[in-house]
């Protein structure tokens, strides 16, 4: 909890939470008075003792602290949760489609370390950071009184606090119900696609909500057209490609799992006839396809993180770069490609060299369409650059003539 714990940064360092940001890192910190425990709130001065707000502290990880508050006299107790998560509700009603939606974005929402996503009825929790997890569980009775108001009753919370950031702060992965135990299969309607979440066993917290917007966009263009949908994890492009009237959709993507679960949501949606999907590892089949003469109006690539560090950046533009080239031939004179990457580290500047890089090397000419970010419930906070990091290019493709 809350002590008395002063730390004072370098001289000329904080320039990340100056801009707006929300993270100190390990190497910023000049000296700290006073006891505390790993997690525990402090208050942060500038090299001058000017008072900066509040955040809790981890000496388990380089993030050493991750601020809540930049109002120093600020208490941190329930005034302030309440604030905090009826904000965060308050800009989703604005700004989306509130069915299913990521309803607290961790520092984009001023809420460090901590990600709920809604899905209808039920909420899935994933607390990332130390000095969240003291908090986790009050934020979600905060969350279901303020979603009560709006006359939404949550029958259900789970908990999916099993990724690998976890480890970095000195964290054991949890998995399980927050309260009482429910039916954990939630069929969700995105763009007038059904949906089945699997959220104990899907990706994440069950489904990929930031692309919402994206796949919409894509139903405009894959009227009456041949698809190709590449990691279709879900089936989710695929999906909107035919409810949008796309004559032949095929996804491919490499979890048998993930193939089940599209073809499931293919027959719920009565577009089994036209979305078809199947195992592949994208890399061996595209040039497969190539090879047997196969051509599609529209090819859709949206491959996972090939880069969750900045030292593996190098060897990730390889493998947007070789994609990109596998999926350019397969698209028809005048046909469209949708390329994306879901990793902040790959830069749009740098995702469009390497698309770039791709056309040169197939002799294809591209035109943008448009381009596009993240769903505004992942809201990206300047200065907070991890915020930013999905990037989402539309290209009409035309051979060089």
């Amino acid at each position: 909890m809350e002590n008395h714990t002063i730390v004072t940064l370098k001289k000329g360092e904080g320039r990340t939470i100056k801009a707006g940001g929300a993270w100190i890192f390990h190497n910023e910190i000049d000296t700290i008075t006073g006891r505390f425990k790993n997690g525990d709130v402090v208050t942060v001065h500038d090299f001058d003792g000017y008072p900066m707000g509040k955040g809790f502290i981890n000496q388990n990880s380089k993030i050493r602290i991750r601020m809540l508050t930049r109002k120093p006299e600020q208490e941190i107790d329930d005034v302030f949760l309440r604030m905090r998560v009826q904000n965060a509700w308050d800009y989703r009603k604005t700004t989306v489609d509130t069915s299913s939606c990521r309803v607290i974005f961790g520092e984009a929402d001023f809420l460090p370390g901590l990600v709920i996503d809604k899905y209808e009825d039920v909420l899935v929790v994933e607390c990332l950071a130390l000095g969240m997890e003291q908090f986790k569980v009050r934020i979600v009775e905060l969350l279901k009184e303020i979603l009560a108001e709006d006359g939404i009753q949550i029958r259900g919370v789970y908990e999916r606090s099993d990724a690998n950031e976890r480890t970095k702060e000195g964290l054991a992965k949890v998995k399980g119900f927050i309260g009482e135990e429910f039916d954990t299969n939630v069929e969700i309607v995105e763009n007038g696609v059904h949906y089945m979440v699997d959220v104990v066993n899907g990706q994440k917290t069950g489904f990929f909500l930031d692309q919402k917007y994206n796949r919409l966009a894509m139903q405009r263009i894959c009227k009456g057209k041949k698809v190709l949908d590449c990691f279709t994890h879900m089936g989710t492009f695929a999906l909107n490609a035919g409810i949008a009237g796309a004559s032949d959709v095929t996804g491919l993507d490499i979890s048998e799992y993930a193939v089940q679960q599209a073809n499931e949501n293919a027959v719920r949606n009565h577009l089994e006839n036209t979305v078809h999907f199947r195992c592949a590892n994208v890399l061996d089949e595209l040039p497969k396809l190539a090879q047997a003469g196969e051509k599609y109006d529209v090819v859709i690539l949206d491959p996972p993180a090939f880069t969750k560090s900045r030292e593996a950046t190098k060897n990730a533009i390889k493998g947007y770069r070789e994609i990109n080239m596998k999926g350019l031939k397969l698209v028809k004179d005048g046909g469209y490609l949708a390329t994306c990457s879901c990793s902040h580290f790959m830069t749009q500047e740098l995702l469009a060299k390497t698309v770039r890089e791709a056309a040169k090397a197939t002799h294809k000419r591209l035109r943008q369409v448009e381009f596009r970010t993240q769903a505004p419930d992942h809201p990206i906070l300047w200065a907070a650059d991890e915020s930013y990091y999905l990037k989402f290019f539309i290209f009409q493709v035309v051979d060089e003539k």
